[in-house]
């Protein structure tokens, strides 16, 4: 079960991005009592999606978006987010 940064992680990305393939994926338990864990169990993520908003997009580019659609979430509300951002058709 996810929990409420995850639900709204998801939510955010699905409005901005329509994704083919979006899998938020909660690592906190991992850097438990490591940098940046708060306690809350939603401190690190992995994204990863693919989205037809994507092609032609940089690597850098690809980050930038999909960090902007989740606003205050990376850096602030939650320590570290990897992000694994494609295209259709574009190798996983």
């Amino acid at each position: 079960m996810s929990g409420p940064v995850a639900r709204e992680i998801e939510i955010l990305l699905q409005e901005a991005f329509l994704p083919t393939r979006l899998d938020v994926i909660n690592d906190s338990a991992r850097h438990h009592g490591h940098s940046g864990d708060d306690g809350s169990g939603e401190s690190h993520f992995t994204v990863v999606i693919e989205s037809a908003a994507f092609v032609g997009k940089s690597r850098v580019d690809r980050q930038r978006m999909v960090n902007r659609a989740l606003g205050d979430i990376p850096g602030n509300r939650v320590h570290a987010l990897a992000i694994r951002a494609f295209a259709p058709n574009e190798a996983d």
